[in-house]
């Protein structure tokens, strides 16, 4: 296990954990571990099942997934832009019916089920030593891919927001840890930390497209919607001197296989202007997302914020 500092996260298992509030939460986990061990076309197909049931709901967040389409897809019909939001969820479903792998299955199970595709574009500078930021979009397969790093010798770096549910948010940061390679921060440690790790060597892996409001935000395309866009990588890429590599993450029904997609590093970044700088980055989030849009986790706070202050949702 890699040494901590004070701002690193590593929630631990509490005994309130075993409190009745928890039964439901711990039926749902061991009904992911016994489909840990079902045949995942079996599994896909029964995660299918369960997204028309999802859709006919009038939910918050459907709403939301539907408004963050319509914005970035305005030329496609509603019809199409319904589809991607199906084929999204059914991704996700996959992703969390098959979930306890991570958790269970061996370390030759769960390599089988990777697949990598441009890894020269990452592999060749981590083993020289060079210092890498990767830029990921939040995609469902988002942990299986961050834990095949760390199966592969690579310590990595993020920062993630905490989730609500706190036995849940245990088994995560566990799964996550698995392999003693990781440090992750909490939101609230801000910037610095994750900045410091990656100087020291650690994969930076880099999530910029969620919402996080104007304040530290500049307004810049986004497909067809404008977008609050974080703005600071382009001095976090001149304090640790790292390249940006861009890196998407999809399950593939077909073959069972989670893939991970790398593709060259930013040329030319950064430029200097942070304007600039968070449109090259949208740029090359788009380009990934747009080659495989249900992956993509649209049910996000993507397009909360407006110049205008006035609410998008």
């Amino acid at each position: 296990m890699l040494p901590s500092d004070k701002n690193t996260y590593n929630p631990t298992f509490q005994w309130r954990f075993l409190s009745p509030r928890f039964w439901l939460t711990w039926l749902v986990v061991l009904l992911v571990i016994l489909l840990a061990y079902v045949p995942f076309r079996l599994r896909d197909k029964l995660a299918c099942k369960v997204v028309p049931i999802i859709l006919k709901r009038k939910s918050g967040t459907l709403k939301r997934a539907r408004i963050n389409l319509q914005s970035c897809f305005p030329e496609k019909t509603d019809e199409e832009r319904e589809r991607i939001l199906r084929a999204s969820l059914e991704t996700a479903a996959q992703f969390c019916f098959g979930y306890g792998e991570l958790l269970v299955r061996s370390d030759k199970y769960k390599q089988s089920r990777n697949q990598v595709m441009g890894g020269e574009h990452l592999f060749p500078l981590l083993d020289k030593g060079e210092n890498v930021i990767t830029l990921v979009p939040h995609c469902w397969a988002i942990d299986y891919t961050g834990s095949m790093l760390a199966f592969l010798g690579y310590t990595v770096t993020t920062i993630m927001k905490p989730q609500k549910n706190p036995v849940m948010d245990w088994l995560m940061h566990t799964q996550r840890m698995q392999y003693g390679r990781g440090v992750v921060y909490p939101r609230s440690a801000g910037i610095k930390p994750f900045l410091q790790s990656v100087k020291k060597g650690h994969v930076g892996y880099y999530l910029p497209d969620e919402d996080l409001g104007a304040q530290h935000s500049v307004f810049v395309p986004f497909f067809s919607a404008e977008k609050a866009t974080m703005k600071g990588l382009g001095k976090l890429t001149k304090l640790t001197k790292a390249h940006i590599v861009p890196m998407f993450q999809a399950y593939n029904s077909k073959t069972g296989k989670y893939e991970l997609h790398i593709f060259p590093a930013l040329e030319n970044f950064p430029t200097g202007d942070d304007t600039q700088d968070a449109i090259l980055m949208n740029k090359a989030l788009e380009q990934m997302i747009g080659q495989r849009p249900e992956q993509y986790m649209w049910i996000l706070n993507l397009l909360r914020s407006r110049a205008d202050g006035s609410k998008r949702y």
